[in-house]
């Protein structure tokens, strides 16, 4: 069985202004289907896994929960949480890499 994080699917469902009966319809599956993939009663198979993440345009690792940033998703779309996550990532990134010229010039 694959490890699926139903919360993700959530945020990304309510930040398309979607309802569970609509976003099930997409996909021809049952209010109560997509209910149980958020409750984590339920878990998708890896098709619908893969249907999930190219209709929010997203990676599977995120809906996954091996990921908290989507990765694939538009500009915009982002939540104030991941954006936060996303720009720490680049702060860090930008450190190290200024660090390294830093060594490399200095030879260290």
């Amino acid at each position: 069985m694959i490890m699926f994080r139903g919360s993700h699917l959530r945020k990304l469902r309510k930040t398309a202004g979607l309802t569970m009966k609509e976003f099930g319809a997409i996909f021809s599956l049952a209010e109560s289907t997509i209910s149980g993939y958020e409750n984590e009663s339920r878990k998708p198979d890896l098709v619908t896994l893969d249907k999930f993440a190219s209709f929010f345009n997203v990676s599977a690792d995120y809906l996954m929960g091996r990921s908290e940033v989507p990765l694939i998703g538009e500009p915009g779309k982002y939540t104030e949480d991941e954006l936060e996550v996303i720009e720490d990532a680049l702060r860090r990134y930008r450190e190290m890499k200024r660090k390294l010229i830093y060594q490399i010039k200095n030879n260290e």
